[in-house]
């Protein structure tokens, strides 16, 4: 006698993955907490993962709204054999928030087409095959389809005559009119906010306006620089290419603590302090030092700016000099020591006890709405980009907050983030708002550092991350700088204004002010705490400035649009291990000619040598076929070569240190 076992009863379970996976969509940002990032110009590679199971052909595509609601369709490519990685490049015309998601298919017909064409060659069951492929048809409406049935039953053809029915052009084109699919899935739905350009592409230009126009009086006490004065530097500025010229803080400066020259403790009665010392009996945030002017001068300086077509950029540095008037109007703004007193700045060993930091978790709302009171303040005086001072020493869910907040408001304004910091923070300050951050460029010198990092920049994390690649800063001058010469400013100029869409210097870098402070990488007689005279026109007489070159790496960004976009940085080979090689090459549907735009970058990043090697190209980045050869023409020296796979190069870093090599329109591309 046998003993009945009951079966289990399955559980069905609501399923987290559609019919036809689509996984690893992209642009998105990590977690997918926070939009993706686009700008005006930037051409953006959308992709997901697709796959399914056996051996049926599938297809792709991206679904795109834009703000107003409006839909695009967009058929996508599968980027390469067993990759199962579909791939769209758009490019978005409108700001906003738009939106994207991923439909995938099984498509029938080129299913049963590929799978007709094997069997019928081994002989297999054709009367089957094309019963199949009738039956297929008859999806599809129309005399066309409806005749193209009829011939694949027509017993009386040959196999090969009726196959030649289901490539017939006509057949072809009323499929595409009305596909045939099945189990269409589609992902989920990722948010893309698309900015202004300026929010990703910029030559940026820092001075300190109360150098520029300062005049050393006979009793060796100095005059400042104003807003009028430093106005008169804007055309030499615009003339170098520059679209931004970024200022630090204007405020009035505090006494107490005051530091001296070359960041001493003491301070002498007519040294000027740090301006990042903000507040005094002046005023605080809100106020301008009156040693550079009035309001109205300074609506007078943002008038000449833009007559010059340059935006001006505000230093935003949320701290206090001991003299502000928030210290004793808000004191629960400050962390109080033990003793009573307030916790100066510190970054160990550095100290800074002419800053007091903020306490944003004392009150939160007080301090945030003071703070957003300050850039709507700025924002209607005009400026719509700031560049913030040491944001990742600040809650990162305040900028969540306070960047939210603008953007509302006003989606037109720019923050850049001086995020010289760990690569979590960097990122989640991008990620939660900043449109820019400074980045870890100007400690990446050698050839496998400058490759690591260009390969970085422009990856994922360009959906979300873009680096101002600044060659210097008032608080960076590295040991490349200070012991390479001329070669080492012009090797970093040129990397950083063609490996990203924004990039910057301060002034002096083009008179190569290269002596540091003793024991530190900042220069010496630093500009932070002094006035800082500077004769430009007598430079540029006795050939002594680096302008003509910063002109030239401008005016090959205006001329490129390839340099206008952060992906799409490819890295090739060469025998040498100081010789770095990368292109940018934009395809012709997105250039204003039509034509494909690739600039090819070669540099000796050893500044104190003569490198000759063979450079290896990878064509297909380049748009290009195996044994293609094709014309450069080199920007800095105006000469040309025939180029193909494998080229000799010989770098001279005394004379020019950088082939950027801009491939000519070859015919029919």
């Amino acid at each position: 006698m046998s003993t009945a076992h009951s079966q289990p009863t399955p559980t069905v379970r609501s399923a987290r993955i559609g019919r036809i996976p689509i996984r690893d969509l992209a642009p998105q940002q990590p977690e997918n907490r926070w939009p993706a990032k686009s700008y005006l110009g930037e051409v953006v590679p959308f992709e997901a993962t697709v796959f399914r199971e056996g051996h049926g052909i599938i297809g792709a595509e991206l679904l795109l709204t834009d703000p107003s609601g409006g839909e695009t369709v967009h058929p996508m490519r599968l980027t390469g054999a067993g990759t199962d990685r579909w791939r769209a490049e758009l490019r978005a015309e409108t700001t906003g928030r738009h939106r994207y998601r991923v439909r995938a298919y099984s498509d029938d017909w080129a299913s049963w087409l590929h799978a007709a064409t094997i069997k019928l060659g081994a002989g297999d069951e054709p009367e089957l095959i094309f019963a199949m492929g009738a039956e297929l048809l008859e999806r599809v409406s129309g005399k066309i389809a409806s005749d193209a049935r009829a011939a694949l039953l027509d017993a009386t053809a040959t196999p090969a005559e009726r196959l030649k029915v289901a490539t017939d052009r006509r057949v072809v084109a009323a499929i595409a009119r009305h596909p045939i699919r099945s189990l269409v899935t589609e992902s989920e739905t990722i948010e893309l906010q698309v900015e202004r350009a300026r929010a990703a592409v910029g030559s940026w230009y820092e001075f300190f306006p109360r150098s520029e126009g300062a005049k050393r009086q006979r009793d060796g006490s100095w005059k400042s620089g104003t807003f009028r004065t430093a106005a008169k530097r804007l055309p030499g500025v615009a003339a170098m290419g520059f679209d931004v010229v970024y200022l630090p803080p204007i405020h009035p400066i505090g006494r107490t603590f005051r530091k001296g020259p070359n960041n001493s403790t003491v301070a002498g009665p007519l040294d000027p302090g740090s301006p990042w010392a903000i507040g005094a009996a002046e005023g605080g945030h809100d106020a301008i030092h009156p040693d550079l002017g009035t309001l109205t001068d300074f609506r007078y300086f943002l008038k000449q700016a833009a007559a010059n077509g340059i935006e001006i950029a505000l230093d935003l540095a949320l701290q206090c000099s001991p003299d502000h008037p928030w210290v004793a109007e808000h004191p629960e703004w400050f962390t109080q020591r033990p003793d009573g007193s307030i916790a100066y700045a510190e970054n160990p060993p550095k100290k800074y006890q002419d800053i007091y930091p903020l306490n944003f978790d004392r009150d939160p709302v007080g301090l945030r709405a003071e703070v957003l009171r300050l850039v709507e303040l700025w924002i209607e005086r005009g400026i719509r980009i700031f560049r913030v001072d040491n944001p990742h020493t600040k809650p990162l869910d305040f900028w969540e907050w306070l960047l939210g907040e603008v953007a509302a408001r006003h989606p037109d304004v720019v923050f850049l983030a001086e995020a010289f910091t760990r690569p979590p923070m960097l990122h989640s300050l991008a990620g939660a708002g900043f449109h820019q951050s400074y980045s870890y460029f100007t400690w990446r010198n050698t050839k496998t550092e400058l490759e690591e990092f260009l390969g970085e920049i422009s990856g994922r994390s360009a959906d979300y991350l873009r680096p101002n690649l600044f060659v210097n800063t008032p608080d960076i001058l590295t040991e490349y700088l200070q012991f390479g010469g001329k070669a080492a400013y012009k090797v970093r100029a040129a990397i950083a204004a063609t490996a990203s869409p924004s990039w910057g210097v301060y002034a002096g870098y083009e008179l190569f002010e290269d002596v540091a402070r003793p024991g530190s990488e900042e220069n010496i007689d630093n500009e932070k705490y002094e006035y800082k005279q500077r004769d430009w026109e007598k430079a540029s007489a006795a050939g002594h400035s680096l302008a003509p070159y910063l002109t030239l790496l401008n005016q090959a960004r205006a001329e490129h649009p390839a340099l206008g976009q952060l992906r799409g940085l490819s890295l090739h080979w060469s025998d040498d291990d100081a010789v770095l090689v990368y292109s940018k090459s934009l395809d012709g549907a997105f250039t204003p000619t039509g034509r494909r735009d690739t600039v090819i970058v070669v540099a000796n990043v050893d500044p104190h040598s003569v490198r000759e090697t063979m450079v290896y190209l990878d064509l297909a980045a380049l748009g290009l076929s195996p044994g293609d050869s094709f014309v450069v023409r080199d920007l800095v020296t105006g000469a040309r070569w025939t180029w193909g796979e494998a080229n000799y190069v010989r770098l001279d870093a005394f004379t020019e240190p950088v082939h950027i090599l801009a491939v000519e329109p070859q015919k029919g591309r």
